[in-house]
């Protein structure tokens, strides 16, 4: 078990140096990987193709599908680490490929309205603050919100900007997703660039400064933004729950249903793969047999 341990960090040092993968997807590999390397020690198994079929057999009693496949993933990459630097004989996945069918969950969208509603919510409070800390807050959190909605940006790519990657005069915003590839994303509305120049002009940063920080002057967290979301949710008293992914889900679906080809829409999202950008098909699918149900003009009469 020592020895697989030392094999699991000098990968993870790996992931952090040579890939440079962020904090949050090394994390992961480490959880993982380690209850990978548990599970070995607590059958005396070694990493072979039988102790991997094992293991996935074992984490059906307490998985979903969706969380066996990234445990899966994570040690078929350590895998052939492993055998690149000949730490291993055989790579376990050679003569298997594992075949998890994992159920469609569509992604859950904002309706138009509500989103309209969020955020005319977060420019009312830009007009009712009195104060300059209040004025600052107002700001920033709609700032936060029109950029959620405009971009269908990650929340993690909304917190890790950094005020070089925000370009007010050239109308764009730099973006590291993940993996840290990076993409450039138009800014065209004019009332989204006068929330963030505002929140600018109260808030500014140095060069390599967040550009969205906190009344200690640290980054934004996930967490602050999922509050944010939540509290002018309330405020516009729209009667649904909303995470700040659902902003990410609603900017891809209406775009799609406003005829924009899929591939510009992974661009968008930062997708490597257009499968990935492919769920938003079935959401739009959707949306249509609800409109031939609802509106379409032969519905209006029958001959029974």
């Amino acid at each position: 078990m020592q020895e697989k341990t030392q094999w699991m960090k000098y990968y993870l040092e790996y992931c952090r140096k040579q890939k440079n993968l962020n904090d949050k997807t090394i994390k992961a590999y480490r959880i993982d990987l380690r209850q990978y390397i548990d599970f070995l020690a607590s059958r005396n198994f070694e990493i072979t193709t039988q102790s991997v079929r094992t293991y996935v057999m074992f984490l059906h009693d307490s998985y979903q599908v969706r969380s066996i496949k990234r445990k899966v993933a994570s040690i078929k990459a350590w895998s052939s680490f492993l055998l690149e630097n000949q730490l291993i004989e055989e790579d376990p996945f050679y003569h298997w490929h594992v075949r998890l069918r994992q159920p469609t969950i569509l992604p859950r969208t904002i309706p138009l309205r509500v989103v309209e509603s969020v955020l005319r919510a977060a420019h009312n409070e830009t007009q009712q603050a009195e104060t300059i800390a209040g004025k600052r807050q107002a700001w920033r959190e709609t700032a936060v919100l029109e950029l959620l909605f405009a971009t269908g940006m990650r929340v993690s790519e909304v917190c890790g900007l950094l005020a070089d990657d925000v370009d007010l005069l050239d109308r764009y915003v730099r973006v590291y997703g993940k993996g840290s590839k990076e993409r450039m994303i138009q800014l065209e509305n004019a009332e989204v660039l006068s929330t963030l120049g505002t929140y600018k002009e109260l808030e500014p940063s140095q060069s390599g400064e967040p550009f969205f920080k906190n009344r200690l002057a640290h980054p934004l967290s996930d967490q602050s933004v999922r509050h944010i979301v939540c509290k002018y949710a309330d405020k516009a008293g729209c009667g649904m729950h909303i995470t700040p992914h659902m902003f990410r889900h609603s900017f891809a679906t209406l775009l799609l249903e406003a005829d924009v080809d899929i591939r510009y829409i992974q661009k968008f999202l930062g997708h490597s793969s257009i499968s990935t950008t492919q769920i938003y098909t079935f959401v739009a699918a959707a949306k249509q047999r609800d409109i031939l149900a609802s509106r379409h003009p032969r519905n209006k009469f029958s001959f029974e």
